[in-house]
């Protein structure tokens, strides 16, 4: 059975990380007890328990001595309990948002214009992703030029001035608001990017991710759609430049657990639930049991194929496939 490969600087960061919230974490101790897993039985890093995401909609999962600078909470659905995710240091968070965004677009490359439709976020006023935006754009990584929502004709006219001042252009949305804007005419982007993050969040008939990135491809006149994968419970996000291909990075490690054993890990090319290594969130919890279904692939990328049945759609998660 082949497993994800870890090289020994990671593996021996993310038992270190084990080590420290066993000691200091009482909810992630507190969950290797109720599994009968002491420290002393960790010895590599598939060994690591992976707590479940839910644990963060009841309980504070935060383990710093001094109070939280940020506190994000999840977007959810109309009356679910939202996840909430505490950060010790604002700093530090930055510095992982733009370290990911760095693995993906380079900072050779020419600071990029950024047009944003995420309008269920924009109403969210602790959201992650609203943050990440506005944090890169501080840090110079992009031009953030506005969130848009169904002003798609104001919306093209502004696209066109950037592009026809020679600038790289991207359009980073929700799923569903890409959807809406390609099926209003979308927009020649050809030579230019389209980010999309996952979440249909019923506002759309639930389509496969080769069906939705088709018709994107086809209204902004692009060969194919880049992706984003991050979550309010995490440090760090994972992108894909195509075909939903996520490239892991030195920060975030991908394992598959077994839908039908939750200690069981599955070998490459197996779908099951994702479970995230997350170095970055040291002051919350590193490693996480998530409700995406998924799989891995030997070159280091992995897939996210949509939802573990009747776990409740939350945004930042790509569309259900069939």
């Amino acid at each position: 059975m082949e497993l994800p490969f870890f090289d020994t600087a990671f593996e021996e960061k993310a038992l270190g990380l084990f080590r420290l919230h066993v000691d200091k974490n009482p909810i992630y101790r507190k969950f290797c007890q109720e599994l009968g897993i002491a420290e002393r039985d960790v010895d590599a890093i598939y060994r690591i328990p992976f707590m479940p995401i839910g644990f963060f909609k009841h309980h504070q999962v935060y383990i710093a001595h001094h109070q939280p600078q940020l506190c994000f909470h999840s977007s959810g659905t109309t009356g679910s309990q939202p996840s909430k995710h505490y950060i010790a240091s604002e700093a530090d968070y930055e510095q992982s948002l733009l370290d990911c965004f760095r693995s993906f677009y380079p900072s050779s490359r020419p600071v990029p214009h950024l047009f944003a439709l995420l309008p269920n976020y924009q109403a969210n006023p602790h959201s992650s992703l609203i943050y990440m935006l506005e944090a890169l754009h501080r840090l110079g990584a992009i031009e953030l030029r506005g969130y848009f929502n169904q002003d798609y004709s104001v919306l093209r006219d502004i696209m066109e001035i950037s592009m026809g001042q020679g600038c790289s252009v991207i359009v980073w949305g929700v799923s569903f608001a890409l959807l809406r804007f390609a099926r209003q005419g979308g927009a020649n982007l050809s030579g230019h990017m389209v980010i999309e993050t996952g979440g249909m969040k019923g506002q759309e008939r639930e389509i496969i991710r080769d069906e939705l990135h088709a018709e994107l491809q086809e209204a902004f006149h692009l060969p194919y759609i880049a992706s984003e994968y991050g979550m309010t419970e995490l440090m760090s996000q994972a992108y894909a430049p195509a075909q939903g291909m996520f490239q892991v990075n030195e920060h975030i490690g991908v394992l598959v657990r077994d839908l039908y054993d939750p200690l069981g890990l599955l070998p490459h090319g197996k779908t099951g639930a994702i479970n995230i290594i997350d170095l970055n969130n040291r002051h919350s919890c590193p490693f996480i049991a998530t409700q995406d279904l998924g799989r891995t692939h030997a070159n280091g990328t992995f897939e996210v194929m949509g939802r573990v049945d009747n776990s409740e759609i939350r945004g930042c998660n790509l569309l259900s496939a069939s």
